[in-house]
């Protein structure tokens, strides 16, 4: 959570503030949890015993904290020094940025759909979210402002920051304010949304004669330290404490392990340290791990584990074979053949006007050429595919929407919509330049695992859209760079579970058991997720689970590793759900 700082108890002449009933003790429910103004409490001891109040599911914080070693002295068992920096703004002397947003606005919170959409970006980002009814309940407040970005192509809100005026909320005779919950959906196509939700948040704090911003950022956070930065905030000497609590267990707990661990590997690392399971990390830079708990004891790498058999492995490695077994379940699957050149190819243009070229194994959507026409360079298509893997698979082309289904213990945990890597013109910057800039963005987002390669089947792509690497899109132009809906090649992923069609989930599902694979990632093309239309595509026996936010992928891989760690009251309420036929929430 990016978290910003509350008023000092001292003005810039280091003379105390003088105090009246308002400004004693002073807390804000912020949702979240509750923000303690630390320097207004009368003693360590009274300000501890309010940090002991926290309820569960929440994360309270006192800023401001002076004398941190006092402070933690009152409770050194449950209480924490944050590891963060605080950082601060002179609004007099803000100068506001003459560049507007390009492909969004910025705008107020207005409905609750506003605060759904917020909540959904807390949860990518893992922060805590809050009730939409208390921001759309707080939508008049004098003392909180909720700002959200607004894309203006899809209507989606892909950003977020919360601001707290502190003479509005407890009189506050410095006039200062305070910076909470910057977040940026990591999705999004749009750049500088961050600095565009900070600024706006500044110039409405300095219209309204306010003195200064203040906020408090991770020590390790580097991005969001240049940005703050960049814009005049300068570093300031007071400090943020903490209750030791699971929300937070992360910056207090020390030094993890797993720490150079890729993120497929880290979401279930850090879930089974959660759960007291024992970690050891076998090899960082492939993804593999052992855990264990009491005597049971198993390794994995990411989320394939010694419960998936060798057999079902092989099965997924092969797509000639998954297609032939799902195919045998009953299972909708598009024509296709294995070509040994590219005649072979061309003979499928008789039957279908467009073709999708693979190799027969591989993963991360290397080697594949999607929608193909009788026109394009087949020779060079085919080239590439088999650098890949020897034997090249021929299907054709269906249109539609790439969708994964995130199979665990034979029951849908997760589904997502996977869109290909796409780029928007903003009537200055080349293609190359924009690829380049989304590619930072989806490798900031992902932990430096997407890229959209510069090779030939983006080239490609961009030749079917009219373009070249050096042409200059007008403003808004949306350019599909690849056919893939990959990941690791740029792609996009957007979380559909509540709404995906129940034909679908039971396709999943019977695809599961007919592997005979305990977690599996399925692949379908569909018109839309609302409907019951679908195609098989592939089966991945190592779905990443850390793409699926905020959907419980981790957990429930757990679960299925060792069911004895699942919390006691989940446990219990599984049971309840299998007693009375319902089905047990994902």
């Amino acid at each position: 959570m990016s978290e910003a700082a509350v008023v000092t108890g001292r003005d810039n002449m280091d003379e105390p503030v003088s105090r009246t009933a308002e400004t004693t003790n002073v807390s804000l429910d912020c949702g979240w949890g509750t923000l303690h103004f630390a320097d207004t409490y009368e003693s360590a001891a009274v300000l501890a015993d309010a940090m002991r109040d926290e309820g569960p599911g929440r994360r309270d914080i006192a800023f401001y904290v002076e004398e941190p070693h006092v402070m933690l002295s009152a409770a050194p068992l449950e209480l924490f020094l944050d590891p963060s920096h605080a950082y601060r703004l002179d609004l007099p002397e803000y100068e506001p940025s003459d560049r507007k947003p390009e492909g969004y606005i910025v705008r107020r919170l207005a409905n609750e759909e506003d605060a759904e959409a917020v909540n959904r970006i807390y949860s990518s980002r893992g922060m805590v979210p809050v009730r939409p009814d208390f921001f759309w309940r707080r939508r008049d407040s004098r003392a909180f402002t909720y700002l959200v970005a607004e894309d203006t192509v899809t209507g989606m809100i892909i950003g977020t920051v919360t601001g707290i005026d502190h003479a509005r909320a407890f009189g506050d005779p410095r006039k200062g304010t305070s910076l909470w919950c910057l977040a940026v959906d990591p999705q999004t196509r749009c750049s500088g949304v961050g600095e565009a939700l900070v600024r706006r948040l500044a110039e409405i704090f300095k219209d309204r004669g306010c003195a200064t911003l203040d906020l408090s950022v991770l020590h390790d956070n580097d991005l969001a330290i240049q940005l703050y930065e960049k814009l005049g905030f300068e570093r300031l000497a007071v400090y943020t404490i903490k209750r030791k609590n699971p929300i937070n267990e992360r910056l207090f707990a020390g030094p993890a392990p797993e720490a150079s661990l890729n993120p497929y590997a880290k979401i279930i690392v850090d879930e089974a340290r959660r759960r007291g399971i024992d970690v050891e990390i076998i090899s960082e830079e492939h993804g593999y791990f052992r855990l264990t708990y009491g005597g049971r004891s198993i390794k994995c790498r990411e989320s394939l584990s010694e419960m998936t058999s060798a057999v079902a492995m092989s099965i997924c490695d092969d797509k000639a074979v998954t297609r032939a077994i799902v195919e045998a379940a009953g299972i909708e699957v598009p024509d296709e053949i294995e070509a040994a050149n590219p005649d072979d190819v061309r003979a499928m243009f008789d039957r279908h006007e467009k073709l999708v070229i693979k190799p027969a194994r591989g993963e991360q959507g290397r080697g594949i050429a999607v929608g193909l026409t009788k026109d394009d360079d087949i020779d060079a298509a085919f080239k590439r595919a088999q650098e890949v893997c020897e034997r090249v698979l021929v299907e054709e082309f269906c249109e539609g929407d790439d969708l994964r289904l995130v199979v665990i213990g034979h029951r849908v945990v997760a589904a997502a919509v996977r869109r290909a890597a796409r780029i928007f013109g903003d009537g200055h910057s080349s293609v190359r330049e924009l690829i380049a800039k989304q590619s930072r963005r989806r490798s900031a987002a992902t932990g430096g695992e997407a890229n959209i390669p510069m090779d030939g089947e983006t080239e490609r792509c961009l030749t079917l859209e009219g373009f070249s690497y050096d042409d200059v899109p007008e403003e808004g132009r949306e350019i599909q760079v690849r056919r893939t809906a990959n990941l690791h090649t740029g792609g996009t992923i957007h979380d559909v579970t509540d709404h995906v069609h129940p034909t679908l989930v039971d396709a999943a599902v019977k695809i599961s058991r007919a592997v005979d694979i305990p977690v599996v990632g399925v692949d379908l093309l569909v018109p839309s997720h609302l409907s019951a239309k679908y195609k098989f595509i592939e089966a991945n026996e190592r779905p990443g689970l850390a793409n699926h936010e905020p959907q419980p992928t981790a957990e429930r891989f757990v679960d299925l590793l060792f069911p004895q760690s699942i919390p006691h009251a989940a446990r219990q309420a599984s049971r309840n759900s299998l007693d009375t036929g319902e089905q047990c929430p994902a």
